[in-house]
């Protein structure tokens, strides 16, 4: 699968769906590739950070010049057009997604130390990402990365729901949608989410994607749990990398200060009543009290208290999880099974996505958790392998049934890495 979605030194997520590049989908398909072609999933992330902005920011999307009728398309974003920082031999969008990219290098430099030349030539490109995301997404060193758009973590998320709903919003730009050309609606965001998702854009493209101006005026501000895990355990994989790429010592001393204060901040944020770790809304002050998965992401941290580990664990196989009755297969859904806001097939609102769960079964192993991270991995395992499994984007929890965009790459390849990791 992921050969046929090979564009010639990058991984198409999906062949109709998502058919550029887009900068998480990338880590995950050099991880799978890791196994079976590491110098090509080299090339994954090399092609990538090609694209990578003049500030450090790695955009979302990088878009294929040979794709002209993907819409949204790169004419909403305007990205070169607007700030000097964006590339100009690529079209691109300005948002990020969450930083997964230093976990990606690592996975092949433990599978292919001969390409640790390449892994230094690559080296300062991810540093140069963290300290974007470290400085200008967390100007007030808080150990917590603030978000600005939906797209940059998990779409149509209730986590977003209130942030949302408080939006007066004029009339956002026309656009056309071709998700929507290709999958049931109900598989989808709604109307009205993604008026907003693209009057959102139009503002922070008025707004230049400028870091300093954003953060006065933008209205959609959020210190989004999962991506900060997902930074702190990316800072220590980018420790790793540096002691073998022979990094200064002042720059390792950085990315460790980087590692430390996010994984403090994000278990500031564990709520011991839900057993969960809980998002901020900047623009309120409140914490955002919605089960998802993730909240699961403390298991990310590298360093974690022993108490908020087995508490998590236990939510995370309990019964709003991976523990819910009447479920196909044990895995972990997107959104707890007994909130108000559950829907097995409303993309982020209940569906399982493998991808989730690959993040918690490697988070389980990190910890030395064996016993529970085969657990999850056989169920994972056990719902792709069923005839009808299709390597979906994600998966209706009750019977299993593939939805979405099928034949999705960062399925095939957090397979291809489980296979690889029994």
């Amino acid at each position: 699968m992921l050969r046929e979605n090979d564009v010639g030194g990058w991984t198409r997520p999906a062949a109709r769906l998502y058919p550029h590049q887009w900068s998480w989908d990338s880590a995950f398909h050099a991880i799978g590739l890791a196994h079976v072609d590491p110098s090509r999933a080299l090339a994954e992330l090399e092609h990538l950070f090609d694209a990578q902005w003049a500030d450090g920011r790695v955009p979302h999307i990088v878009f294929d010049p040979a794709v002209a009728d993907y819409r949204p398309g790169p004419a909403l974003w305007a990205s070169s057009a607007t700030n000097p920082a964006a590339p100009r031999g690529v079209a691109t969008s300005g948002l990020i997604q969450p930083p997964m990219h230093a976990i990606a290098v690592w996975r092949v430099l433990q599978v292919a130390k001969d390409l640790q030349h390449r892994v230094a030539r690559l080296y300062p490109k991810l540093v140069a990402w963290h300290r974007y995301l470290a400085v200008r997404r967390d100007p007030g060193g808080t150990g917590l990365l603030s978000v600005y758009h939906p797209w940059e973590g998990t779409d149509n998320t209730p986590r977003w729901d209130a942030a949302l709903a408080r939006l007066a919003i004029g009339e956002p730009p026309l656009y056309a949608r071709s998700d929507m050309e290709l999958i049931d609606a109900a598989e989808r965001p709604t109307k009205l989410e993604y008026d907003r998702y693209v009057w959102l854009v139009a503002l922070l493209r008025d707004a230049a994607y400028d870091d300093v101006a954003i953060r006065k005026e933008h209205p959609f501000l959020i210190k989004d749990i999962q991506c900060s895990a997902i930074f702190a355990a990316a800072s220590a994989a980018l420790e790793r990398i540096a002691a073998v790429v022979g990094a200064p010592a002042r720059e390792c001393l950085e990315i460790a200060g980087w590692r430390r204060r996010s994984c403090a901040a994000v278990q500031g944020q564990w709520d011991p009543e839900l057993g969960l770790a809980l998002d901020l809304d900047e623009r309120t002050g409140e914490h955002v009290r919605v089960r998802t998965s993730a909240g699961l992401s403390v298991l990310l941290l590298p360093e974690l208290e022993s108490t908020i580990l087995e508490r998590t664990r236990d939510v995370l196989f309990g019964p709003d999880f991976a523990g819910a009755t009447g479920l196909a297969h044990p895995v972990v859904l997107s959104t707890a099974a007994n909130a108000p806001e559950f829907r097995p097939r409303a993309y982020w609102r209940g569906p399982a996505w493998p991808v989730v769960n690959w993040l918690l079964w490697r988070a389980l192993r990190e910890h030395d958790r064996e016993a529970d991270s085969g657990r999850l991995r056989a169920a994972n395992l056990a719902l792709l392998s069923a005839p009808i499994g299709a390597f979906a984007e994600y998966y209706e929890p009750y019977t299993g049934e593939p939805l979405g965009s099928l034949h999705q790459s960062w399925t095939a390849a957090v397979t291809l890495d489980w296979i690889a990791n029994g």
